[in-house]
């Protein structure tokens, strides 16, 4: 037996309540510890700049479902998949029957996910809720160019930059700010 990851489908919304049942059962003795290791609802820090503000969320990526990390028996795997379907709120395992076994994600799936909500350490992933556009004028909030205004000329989200033209000395000149750093005007 392998400890692997699995997908639980559940209602949108019951999400932590089903988390908070599982880990209630482990602890009551009605699943065992030894097969359901870890229970999970992914989520990811999401950042908005509003009114020169930062605020900062936890927004679930997938609504609906919660990642179980279980050790199945090959015999006795129907009772403990049986329990866990009807805690109110489970629809069930993602991809199978209730009569099949459940199948579990890969290892490469799970570690995305995973290190998408930043439970693996690691560079933590924040996404940043603000969208520019080539051509956007926007405003220096943060950092040495602050006060400053002018277009943007280039868009990297990947690295959550922006590069900004801005008047210095009568001269159009690229700054690269960070998306936080910069809202629109």
């Amino acid at each position: 037996m392998s400890k692997n990851w699995y997908i639980v489908h559940t209602y949108t919304g019951y999400e932590n309540k089903i988390e908070r049942t599982i880990r209630q059962m482990l602890e009551a003795g009605e699943l065992d510890s030894n097969v359901v290791s870890d229970v999970k609802v992914p989520v990811e820090e999401v950042v908005e700049v509003k009114g020169g503000k930062k605020k900062s969320r936890k927004n679930k990526f997938l609504p609906g479902y919660i990642m179980l990390e279980l050790d199945l028996p090959e015999i006795g795997w129907k009772d403990v998949c049986g329990s866990i379907r009807h805690i109110q709120g489970v629809t069930g395992f993602v991809g199978t029957n209730p009569n099949v076994r459940p199948r579990p994600i890969s290892t490469e799936e799970a570690k995305n996910l995973l290190q998408k909500s930043g439970e693996i350490k690691g560079e933590k992933n924040v996404r940043i809720k603000q969208s520019y556009t080539v051509g956007d004028q926007v405003k220096i909030t943060e950092g040495p160019f602050a006060t400053f205004s002018g277009t943007v000329e280039e868009v990297n989200t990947e690295k959550n930059k922006l590069r900004v033209m801005v008047q210095i000395f009568g001269r159009a000149t690229p700054v690269e700010v960070d998306l936080l750093q910069a809202e629109k005007i």
